[in-house]
């Protein structure tokens, strides 16, 4: 205990933590949208259960760092790239976020022109599964990062629970507020899109810097709140 209790370890600890955040906000969105397709009892229930499952299965990935290493090794080539097991994840679920998300703004759309008589909730184990399928994309993207930074496995799990501690406690609002705008959780339905590609282009060793990504959005979401804003004092003067 007292060899993870140094300095050096206390600020691996808290640069990784911020990092397992900043990464979790993809996987917030994507649990936002697909909660808000919950009966509004079990929307809450499902955004926890889906970050527990998010949080377990870092963890898990942790405890078999061996073979999360083995994973970048290739397993086959097609037209002279090798394909390595992270490889093939991160193309699965990059595909899935795309299709998913296509659906989703699809579902949006038909629904509204359709009226609420339409709108059909979703079951919460049918939720939960699609959130552990992107979970294991996500998380592995996390793990990675976790196993570059930090030689202690204890201090990645610690700092994987404080993360999601974390996302825990803004799960709620940041959903709540995602389904009171319709153009946010189209825009977060954008994004998702957006994160798919960012996978798929990673599967081919197209490597597409996150600080780019993350730039887009952030700057389309300082637009839309702004609009956001706008919209509202006009509504007040009115």
């Amino acid at each position: 205990m007292a060899e993870l209790l140094t300095v050096e370890n206390l600020i691996a600890l808290l640069t990784l933590t911020s990092l397992e955040i900043v990464l979790g906000i993809d996987n917030i969105v994507f649990i936002a949208i697909l909660s808000s397709k919950l009966p509004e009892h079990q929307r809450n229930k499902g955004r926890q259960w889906g970050l527990g499952l998010a949080m377990l299965t870092r963890i898990l990935l942790l405890l078999c760092i061996s073979w999360i290493m083995r994973l970048t090794e290739p397993l086959f080539s097609v037209f002279g790239h090798g394909f390595s097991g992270r490889d093939l994840i991160l193309a699965i679920g990059g595909l899935f976020l795309l299709a998913k998300a296509t659906y989703e703004i699809h579902d949006k759309l038909e629904a509204a022109q359709a009226g609420p008589d339409k709108v059909t909730a979703a079951s919460l184990g049918k939720v939960l599964v699609q959130i552990l399928m992107v979970d294991i994309v996500f998380s592995l993207d996390s793990v990675i990062t976790a196993v570059g930074m930090v030689d202690h496995v204890a201090i990645m799990i610690i700092a994987v629970m404080l993360a999601v501690g974390v996302m825990m406690v803004f799960a709620r609002p940041i959903s709540e507020f995602v389904e009171r705008h319709p153009t946010m959780k189209m825009l977060a339905l954008s994004f998702l899109l957006l994160i798919g590609v960012m996978l798929v282009a990673e599967s081919f060793d197209k490597h597409i810097p996150k600080g780019y990504i993350y730039f887009a959005m952030a700057f389309s979401l300082g637009v839309e709140l702004l609009n956001l804003r706008l919209r509202g004092s006009k509504t007040a003067e009115a």
